[in-house]
């Protein structure tokens, strides 16, 4: 991760320098996919030194973490817009919004893309994901239990993690055979997250009167 991410805040100057660095590496992941990245061309492309990349980012790996954390900040963000809670008949109809904010996630940002469902093989990379995906999880059965009073679930089992990346095995599947998420693997991915959500969730599972008030 960036060294600016220990106690104290960066200064503007720096978390600026910070932004250039990741658009830069966002474009080159676009262009080249993760095997084409390097402090090298990031630092090219953003016009700095690749010193200034490196001050901020001791290597390619740490450079895709902070990527990777950029982009589950906006899954996370994706669950924080309003919904109409008058609209949902049941959870099902819950679970499909929230797919497809995602899904248009992935189809505007290449670099979400190339990190989460794409054959990179970089070990860092896949760990931050599902450390990511943890903070996701919750956050999703947050909002789920927000609109539907949810059952006894299993302490052992992140239900709602796990559902996602189930799903994200469907659309990573489609960016390799594809190029990108057919609207048909869209569909498939969509009925993996109701159909292992549905182990765990009642079919009639009762709609709350009122959403509770986050927390």
């Amino acid at each position: 991760m960036p060294r600016s991410q220990s106690a104290r805040k960066p200064r503007a100057s720096s978390q600026s320098r910070i932004v250039g660095i990741l658009a830069a590496a966002r474009e080159l992941l676009a262009e080249q996919g993760v095997v084409g990245l390097s402090i090298y061309n990031v630092a090219e492309r953003a016009g700095i030194p690749p010193s200034s990349v490196y001050h901020f980012f001791a290597s390619v790996p740490a450079l895709l973490e902070a990527l990777t954390a950029d982009i589950h900040r906006a899954f996370r963000a994706c669950l924080q817009v309003p919904i109409a809670h008058a609209s949902l008949r049941d959870w099902r109809d819950l679970s499909r919004l929230v797919e497809q904010r995602m899904l248009a996630i992935y189809a505007s940002d290449a670099a979400a893309r190339q990190l989460i469902l794409a054959q990179h093989g970089l070990a860092e990379v896949t760990q931050a994901d599902r450390l990511h995906d943890i903070e996701l999880g919750q956050a999703l059965r947050a909002l789920f239990d927000r609109h539907f009073p949810l059952p006894q679930l299993p302490d052992d089992v992140d239900v709602f993690a796990l559902a996602m990346e189930l799903g994200d095995r469907v659309y990573a599947r489609s960016v390799y055979v594809h190029g990108s998420i057919t609207p048909r693997m869209a569909e498939e991915g969509m009925r993996v997250f109701d159909a292992y959500l549905g182990l765990y969730l009642p079919a009639h599972l009762p709609k709350r009167h009122l959403p509770n008030t986050p927390s």
